[in-house]
């Protein structure tokens, strides 16, 4: 039996990249997914390539009603939700001198708030479900800090302290709460970026099919003991120093 067989997922940030290829792996396990963006060519491109098991969404995760209404989506193509994804989000860089008020509320807005606003609006489906689980993307920036890059760091580290609280919160409904904190991954995100991974473990950048299988074994009732709890999909970076020349 496919690892994810008749569980109905949420992806935000699903039209390409990471939630493209987490959307994938969950459909090629048996799920049926509703992926959620603001990119709607490549959302519906997506949808129409995987067929009856996926459906596209205009969702702005800053936006309570757009989350509501992808949640009804799943509820009502597919009956309920098991797994929630919450993958969208947005960098900016600059230095704390240079950092302004205006990147500070929008990477807040979108990577932090807009987590808790999907948390929100599926809670009331997803405790329904009798193995819920909700997957929060953060990063290594959540669990170290990053030169020029303070509202990211300060949001990621948000995202795991939230998705911990909640995990307090819903475990008397079982529904598992983690959060995932990918390193240098090859995304649009990170296209054109100088990365060198010399210092990593494994000495390259990670896949995003790599951080899918992630995604994957916690969305499926093999991770059904796991709560609270990060999961790193790092190469190593956060192990320590590799010796490179």
């Amino acid at each position: 039996m496919a690892r994810v067989s008749g569980k109905v997922a949420l992806i935000s940030g699903g039209a390409r990249g990471l939630g493209a290829a987490m959307t994938r792996r969950l459909v090629e396990e048996g799920a049926r997914v509703v992926v959620g963006d603001v990119l709607d060519e490549e959302g519906g491109a997506l949808a129409a390539e995987l067929g009856d098991a996926c459906r596209y969404v205009h969702l702005d995760v800053t936006r309570a009603q757009h989350w509501d209404n992808a949640v009804a989506a799943a509820v009502s193509e597919w009956g309920g939700l098991d797994v929630l994804v919450n993958n969208a989000g947005i960098v900016n860089f600059a230095s704390i001198e240079e950092y302004t008020l205006e990147s500070w509320n929008s990477i807040i807005a979108i990577n932090l708030t807009g987590v808790f606003l999907g948390i929100k609006a599926a809670v009331p489906a997803i405790i329904r479900s009798s193995a819920g689980s909700i997957i929060n993307v953060s990063s290594t920036a959540g669990l170290q800090g990053y030169e020029a890059l303070p509202g990211y760091v300060a949001a990621k580290y948000g995202v795991r302290g939230l998705t911990k609280a909640v995990a307090l919160d819903l475990g008397k409904y079982n529904v598992r709460v983690n959060s995932v904190h990918p390193g240098a991954i090859a995304t649009p995100m990170t296209e054109g970026l100088d990365l060198p991974q010399k210092h990593v473990a494994l000495h390259r950048v990670g896949q995003p099919v790599e951080v899918a299988n992630l995604v994957l074994f916690l969305a499926s009732d093999e991770s059904s003991f796991s709560t609270g709890a990060e999961f790193l999909t790092d190469g190593g970076e956060l192990s320590g120093l590799a010796h490179y020349e």
